[in-house]
């Protein structure tokens, strides 16, 4: 098969049009604020996510698998030196580990910065400057988020995880800091979607390190499948609607007695081509808690009313938490009210719930081996009553409805309600918020120095001429 002949017309090529001509002086000034602020956000997650023990257990493996350990790409903290495809993974899992970066839902959820780690390796591994990542970063952003949109009603909802179509997006973002050309780029997203398909089953039930690995190795697959199509290895280009494709193999499905559906338009539809036009990353949001997206709404409910009326958790007799159908699912089945371990707690909205409500606060404290593992939580977690609401399930995705009722000892009742947290769109973060969180993160394993250097690198990214600043800031 001859691997520089014109890939067939199907919609992979008009996204990978898209991406091979997007330039840098396309982006909207949102665009390139936002692209910014979401890198502060993303090192400070990568940062704390650095400490787990899954990134522990990674980076071990890694470095006895490298043998001498002589890559040409930075690993965040340790300053392992890997391959691209083995930087790009490592750091996106740190980014992902705790659970606390971004988050944008549609029909499909997706945490944009689980992918733009692979563009930095490939950055750092190319010599590109800081405009170059910012541009990857807005791409990524854009074709991750118009994914987690075309689903009807979404994967999730067939049982499949959103990292499949991370697999789709993660070669074009990478792609584009190689400057591969359209019919490149195609053939790296058929490399990639073609082996990327993950299982819901990483978060049903009870939870482990996959949980918190899918969506890196989605990265991981980006970046190798972007490199081997830059040496000629080709790859499907009707993946997506195509024979056998991701349309026709869903179209198995059904959900409700529903066949799944995608809009395929959506995925062209309005693509931003200049600084006046609307990109996705403007829409994406940031977490203020390290817990699962739906969980935000009822607990910042929940902490509102306890912070207003100064309720001593003692004096609550039930937590009433009502939300859409999905959410009760994912986050109130039976194993969440006793988990064992992080990845389960950070998914458990009864667990969030009663930890908030003794603690006062939800951080990447509350979820230690020492407090998930506190029987005493136990009886304040029986007290949460998940329920699914249908009258909020026509305002979701455009809202995160909740209502959260607490039943006093004395027979008093307390209700908020909430459409969506603080660190939506609607409701950004600032850079101040985002520097305390940062600070949290990476103050103590980085220290302040460096992390005074990776604000200022970062929020001037633009005009940096060479990423190894930042790189050599984010090594302890």
């Amino acid at each position: 098969m001859d691997a520089n002949r014109r890939t067939e017309n199907h919609v992979a090529r008009g996204l990978a049009g898209w991406v091979a001509s997007l330039r840098f002086e396309d982006l909207s000034p949102l665009a390139l604020e936002r692209a910014k602020l979401f890198w502060y956000d993303t090192l400070g997650c990568a940062v704390g996510g650095s400490q787990t023990e899954d990134a522990r257990i990674l980076l071990e493996h890694h470095r006895q698998m490298s043998g001498d350990g002589s890559g040409s790409c930075t690993c965040f903290v340790s300053g392992f030196a890997a391959s691209p495809v083995d930087a790009a993974f490592l750091n996106s899992h740190m980014v992902r580990a705790m659970d606390y970066n971004d988050i944008y839902w549609k029909a499909d959820p997706c945490h944009p910065s689980d992918l733009i780690c692979g563009p930095l390796a490939l950055c750092e591994y190319l010599g590109r400057d800081g405009r170059d990542l910012v541009l990857a970063t807005a791409i990524a952003y854009e074709l991750q988020a118009r994914f987690a949109e075309f689903g009807r009603p979404g994967i999730r909802e067939y049982g499949w995880h959103h990292a499949t179509l991370s697999g789709f997006a993660a070669p074009l973002a990478a792609g584009r800091v190689l400057g591969l050309t359209p019919d490149q780029l195609v053939h790296a997203m058929g490399i990639s979607a073609s082996r990327t398909l993950t299982l819901g089953a990483v978060t049903s039930g009870e939870l482990t390190m996959m949980k918190n690995t899918v969506d890196p190795w989605a990265s991981r697959a980006g970046v190798e499948s972007a490199l081997l199509a830059a040496r000629g290895y080709t790859g499907p280009g009707h993946v997506i609607d195509g024979k056998e494709g991701l349309l026709d193999v869903f179209g198995h499905s059904t959900c409700a007695g529903a066949r799944c559906a995608f809009d395929v338009d959506a995925l062209l539809a309005d693509l931003p081509t200049g600084p006046g036009h609307a990109y996705r990353i403007g829409a994406c949001g940031m977490k203020s808690f390290p817990v699962e997206a739906l969980i935000h709404s009822p607990l910042s409910a929940m902490m509102r009313l306890r912070r207003e009326h100064r309720l001593p958790a003692a004096d609550v007799a039930r937590i009433r938490v009502e939300v859409i159908a999905r959410a009760a699912d994912i986050l109130g089945d039976p194993a969440k009210y006793r988990p064992t371990t992080r990845e389960t707690a950070d998914h458990s909205l009864p667990y969030a719930m009663a930890v908030g409500l003794v603690d006062g606060a939800v951080t990447p404290a509350q979820f230690d081996d020492d407090r998930v593992a506190d029987g005493r939580l136990a009886p304040v977690m029986d007290k949460v009553e998940v329920v699914a609401n249908p009258d909020f399930e026509h305002r979701f995705p455009e809202c995160q409805p909740c209502r959260v009722t607490l039943a006093m000892t004395d027979g008093t009742e307390h209700v908020a309600e909430v459409d969506y947290p603080k660190g939506d769109a609607r409701d950004p973060m600032s850079a101040t918020e985002i520097g305390a969180k940062f600070e949290s993160l990476a103050g103590p394993v980085l220290g302040p120095e460096r992390c005074d250097a990776i604000a200022s690198f970062v929020l001037s990214m633009e005009h940096q001429a060479s990423l190894d600043p930042l790189l050599e800031a984010m090594v302890r």
